[in-house]
């Protein structure tokens, strides 16, 4: 069984209340145990994840390759990663920060961290290996202003925190190479490879035939393979990766829509137009007027 997880399912399933719900971000701090929702079967999360173990430790598959979380390290979870939960120590502790793919498309940053691969290869990083100690200050920064700070611009505050985190994460992974030899299934494999050459051909391929041909594949068995291992379709994800950088052209820029649809390379704005509304039930002037 394998469920696709929202920000709005984590709000219900921690009973967030709704005076510290900041849109497009959640914290759930202190998580003794694995909540009843995440065991005993495959999820999704639909956005960013960042995980820090303080306490016990987490034995846990990231798309496919298993992985122990101890004190000090951080998982770092990019959309499209694939968790299956294995075992749980009863001393636990986690500190989670949860963010949509909305907020993330308003923020190139953001936009920009979720397309490393070298991220998406290596969702577990100990920092504390590194004598790199930023992380443990901001992350204790988020917490406070988000459980206990009436600030009136505690929204702004709480972005420009989690920009220097995600800033700091990245600069440790520009030193972390010793993850780097991990022996992945020839499965596992295609699908780090599928969602590699999505990103860089996202804008100009959008059918099953060319991304088989990169990986010399027929494309009935990679979009049955992807399908089986991700519980989505191949067009879905395409659509997933070309709707989330048409958000963030429409929420960071002043282009207009014709010209976003140039850069995504459709034949026409209203085709483009039309693509955007089927994928997300609102024209892209209707997106990009949400506040």
């Amino acid at each position: 069984m394998q469920q696709f997880i929202t920000l709005q399912h984590i709000y219900n399933y921690h009973n967030i209340q709704e005076e510290i719900k900041i849109e497009g971000i959640a914290l759930v701090k202190n998580v003794h145990q694995l909540h009843p929702h995440y065991i005993n079967f495959k999820h999704q999360f639909d956005g960013l994840l960042l995980s820090y173990c303080s306490k016990g430790s987490l034995r846990i598959a990231i798309n496919f390759q298993e992985y122990t979380i101890c004190p000090g390290d951080w998982a770092v979870v990019l959309p499209q990663l694939i968790l299956n939960p294995q075992e749980v120590s009863d001393d636990f502790e986690v500190t989670s920060i949860l963010m949509s793919l909305d907020f993330i498309s308003a923020y190139p940053i953001l936009r920009e961290f979720i397309t490393n691969n070298e991220v998406r290869q290596h969702p577990v990083i100990c920092p504390k290996q590194q004598n790199n100690h930023p992380l443990d200050s901001f992350l204790r920064l988020l917490e406070e202003y988000y459980f206990e700070s009436a600030a009136q611009n505690k929204k702004n505050i709480i972005q420009y925190v989690i920009f220097a985190l995600i800033t700091a994460i990245s600069d440790s992974y520009q030193t972390l190479c010793a993850q780097r030899g991990i022996v992945k299934t020839r499965k596992a494999q295609v699908v780090d490879d599928f969602y590699l050459n999505l990103s860089q051909h996202y804008k100009t391929e959008r059918q099953a035939t060319f991304y088989a041909e990169k990986l010399h594949l027929s494309p009935q068995y990679l979009t049955t393979l992807i399908k089986q291992e991700t519980g989505y379709s191949l067009t879905h994800w395409i659509e997933h990766v070309v709707i989330l950088h048409a958000k963030s052209l429409l929420k960071s820029s002043d282009m207009p829509i014709n010209e976003i649809s140039h850069e995504l390379h459709f034949a026409d704005t209203s085709l483009f137009c039309r693509y955007f509304k089927r994928c997300t039930l609102l024209t892209p002037t209707q997106f990009r007027e949400i506040e």
